[in-house]
């Protein structure tokens, strides 16, 4: 019989605390910077664009499918959900100049590497591994501590309510530090 203090048999998480989405705090993180990284040394980093919305079934495929092959490939990928925050959305559109699109959509930093076909046809052809040999690794069974794998954790503003209380007002305002569901990117696992 196991002991109650010893933790390392409840240690492993389930299979559904691996999903991986980031959230980038906008105000610290302005849209420039999203795509460009500033330092030259580091290893440019995939960016994947996609939906964890099921409205559209082929939609929601064709991103499980594309996470299923960067994972595979051993990358660290930077998830970013469209339907977990606007501003995501908008972020896309002005990385590709407005031209329509359907998610998923993979960038290695601001290089646009394409969507669900074409990285289906590069990793098919095995072009895809050659492509993204210098971007930066991750285990794909990776799981933060501090948010499970999940990347979002409530504000610590507001508790993830959206609003707090302003004494010299004496009213309740929006809470400026969180995105719209009231959450926050984790900052133990965001790179």
């Amino acid at each position: 019989m196991a002991d109650i203090s010893d933790h390392s048999a409840t240690d492993k998480k389930s299979p559904s605390l691996l999903r991986s989405v980031t959230y980038h705090h906008w105000s610290r993180f302005p849209s420039s910077r999203l795509l460009a990284d500033d330092d030259p040394t580091k290893p440019p980093k995939v960016v994947l664009y996609f939906t964890s919305l099921r409205g559209i079934r082929q939609t929601f495929e064709d991103c499980c499918s594309i996470r299923a092959i960067l994972r595979g490939l051993r990358l660290a990928v930077d998830e970013r959900d469209v339907s977990l925050h606007a501003a995501f959305r908008l972020e896309l559109q002005a990385a590709l100049n407005g031209r329509t699109f359907a998610l998923p959509q993979v960038f290695v930093g601001d290089r646009w590497i394409g969507g669900a076909q074409e990285i289906r046809q590069m990793h098919e052809a095995s072009e895809l591994g050659r492509l993204l040999g210098e971007v930066a690794r991750q285990d794909p069974a990776f799981v933060c501590h501090g948010c499970g794998g999940v990347r979002f954790v409530p504000c610590p503003t507001c508790s993830g309510s959206r609003k707090i209380f302003v004494e010299e007002e004496g009213r309740m305002r929006r809470c400026v530090e969180c995105n719209e569901n009231g959450l926050v990117r984790c900052l133990d696992c965001c790179y």
